[in-house]
């Protein structure tokens, strides 16, 4: 009897790997990167990458709960018991899972979405906009700490005139009563009777950091939303509204804070 030819994947080159572990586009597809073919095709290309290095052989065999595996040096998220939200926080929500004194908080709008979510850095109570949660617990360490310099993007509605000198004495730094203060970046977005819309960027997280940063200036902000983290978007999510991050978005997070 004839037998069917092998699967090209499931034929191991000279120099693959035989450690344990499951077959590389067997764990490429299960992640919904492509069928096993495509993903074959991709080793082929050069564009799968595993620790760092440009996946040469077919049939590797990986461990997806240890190994970084990135497509076109994106990070993909193998392991579905780490999630990662974006919230379009409301204004009036704090920023808490639960509160003892029975306000409006963030874990009231999350409910049971999953176990052990935790929110990333903070959002002030009447702030608006993005607000990540995850319930990966270095992820969440990394994203709030200071020194990755995660960069946070904010529109800001702020009363009276913008003065044109103003973004380069941003970016030079000013000083607050806590310490000094710069922007990566600022801009004027729209100006319309007496009031302002501007775009600050800054990987500050102190508190009231904008808000204070904006009044110093003589810029009293009258509504504040976060729109974007590092490479993560707002979008055009309602108000409320809460979506679990996609693969690329993920893998982008995480390699931005050297996951």
């Amino acid at each position: 009897m004839e037998l069917a030819p092998a699967h090209p994947g499931d034929r191991p080159g000279p120099d693959s790997d035989d450690r344990d572990g499951e077959r590389l586009q067997k764990v490429l597809a299960r992640a919904g990167v492509g069928s096993r073919r495509v993903c074959e095709d991709m080793i082929e290309a050069g564009r799968i990458s595993v620790n760092g290095a440009v996946v040469q052989v077919q049939g590797m065999r990986v461990d997806p709960a240890r190994d970084r595996i990135a497509v076109d040096g994106v990070r993909i998220e193998i392991r579905d018991d780490r999630v990662t939200y974006a919230m379009n926080k409301p204004p009036g929500v704090i920023t808490a899972m639960s509160d003892d004194r029975a306000r409006a908080c963030v874990g009231d709008m999350v409910g049971d979405l999953a176990k052990g979510l935790v929110h990333v850095g903070r959002l002030d109570q009447d702030t608006e906009g993005l607000l990540l949660l995850t319930n990966d617990g270095e992820l969440a360490h990394r994203l709030a700490h200071p020194s990755y310099e995660v960069r946070k993007t904010y529109l800001a509605q702020v009363s009276g005139s913008v003065p044109r000198d103003l973004a380069r004495r941003l970016r030079a730094g000013v000083e607050l009563e806590d310490g000094p203060v710069k922007v990566d970046s600022f801009r004027v977005v729209d100006t319309h009777a007496g009031q302002s819309v501007v775009e600050v960027v800054l990987h500050e997280g102190r508190k009231h950091i904008v808000r204070r940063l904006l009044a110093h200036v003589g810029l009293p902000v009258s509504r504040l939303t976060r729109t974007a983290v590092g490479p993560i978007q707002l979008q055009r999510m309602r108000s409320g509204s809460i979506r679990r991050l996609s693969k690329e978005e993920l893998g982008t997070l995480q390699e931005l804070v050297g996951l």
